[in-house]
């Protein structure tokens, strides 16, 4: 069953449902579904790469896993292990057709139709697990990558910690990063960076943020309202396996003019250069050298062309067991 094509862009014919294999138009909810009125979800956002050795999902159970993270802490409770979620997401490639594809898991609050509940409590509502998939390119453009991208510093800031999680990757969340993103947008960026309720730089809107400087590696803490990102670990990792110094501190907005290089992490958008801030330019104003590095060697563990750090097994290879064997992990 091959992919089909809405608007060029490819989309699997099949969405997994509590278990089931339905098909893509068969993916609906109900207007009054808890999750449509108070914003009840949480998500990841997870690649399958067409790699040199077969098509390979990046980091599958640390993806799983947060999901499951943050769906307990809202108190969602789906009825699925990491392993089971993992396993579906793995046959639900297969039978996509799918070599490589942008992977959309998400549990939400949805409606009982027998006793329906309509407040804000949500506790009685049904959780419902979706999990659906596409290809898609370069999120910040396929020029990002090596030209880098003009971003600006928002004027709204990230949540706060102490009034919703940010470890917890909730769709609720995302409306923060909407006017981040829109003001962006319409202010002629590619991309906005907010600051948090301290005034230090937290993330972007769906991007962790790193900073360059004397050979050292700066990024926020994971206490700084950021998202844990699993391409965030990698990258430090990475650096860690490189003999590069990798500092986890509060950052001020002026060292984002200042520093040498500046990139975002993220499974959309990879390891993405910003060669200015608020029209300021980066360092020579283009991707930096560091950057570079960083990038070759994250896309040849993605390509399967290099192990990971520790021989950690990053890959999750959709090929069947017997040709699993000479994939290299």
């Amino acid at each position: 069953m091959a992919g089909k094509d809405v608007n060029t862009m490819k989309i699997s014919p099949v969405v997994w449902k509590n278990g089931d294999v339905i098909k893509w138009e068969d993916a609906n909810i109900h207007v009054m579904s808890h999750v449509i009125h108070y914003g009840s979800s949480v998500f990841e956002g997870i690649r399958c790469y067409n790699t040199s050795q077969g098509s390979a999902v990046f980091r599958l159970p640390e993806h799983i896993q947060r999901l499951l993270n943050s769906a307990k802490i809202y108190r969602m409770d789906p009825p699925y292990s990491r392993e089971e979620i993992c396993n579906a997401t793995v046959n639900l490639i297969r039978e996509s057709e799918l070599d490589s594809c942008y992977i959309r898991p998400v549990v939400f609050r949805g409606l009982d139709m027998d006793n329906p509940s309509f407040g804000v409590y949500g506790m009685n509502n049904p959780i419902d697990t979706y999990i659906a998939m596409w290809q898609w390119g370069k999120y910040l453009g396929e020029e990002a990558i090596e030209n880098g991208i003009d971003v600006c510093v928002s004027s709204w800031n990230r949540i706060t910690s102490n009034s919703m999680p940010a470890m917890a990757k909730a769709g609720a969340n995302y409306m923060n990063s909407q006017l981040i993103k829109m003001e962006a947008k319409l202010l002629g960026f590619a991309e906005g960076i907010a600051l948090d309720d301290r005034g230090f730089v937290s993330e972007g809107s769906g991007e962790n943020l790193f900073i360059v400087n004397n050979g050292k590696l700066i990024t926020p803490p994971l206490g700084a309202s950021i998202l844990p990102g699993i391409t965030r670990d990698s990258v430090i990792q990475i650096a860690r396996e490189m003999g590069i110094e990798v500092i986890e501190t509060s950052i001020q907005r002026s060292a984002l003019y200042l520093a040498d290089e500046l990139f975002f992490t993220g499974t959309a958008a990879e390891i993405s250069p910003i060669r200015s801030v608020d029209h300021i330019k980066v360092g020579n104003g283009k991707r930096g050298e560091m950057t570079k590095a960083f990038q070759d060697e994250f896309f040849a563990i993605i390509d399967a062309r290099r192990p990971a750090p520790n021989n950690a097994q990053w890959l999750t290879f959709i090929a069947d067991a017997e040709e699993k064997k000479t994939a290299v992990a």
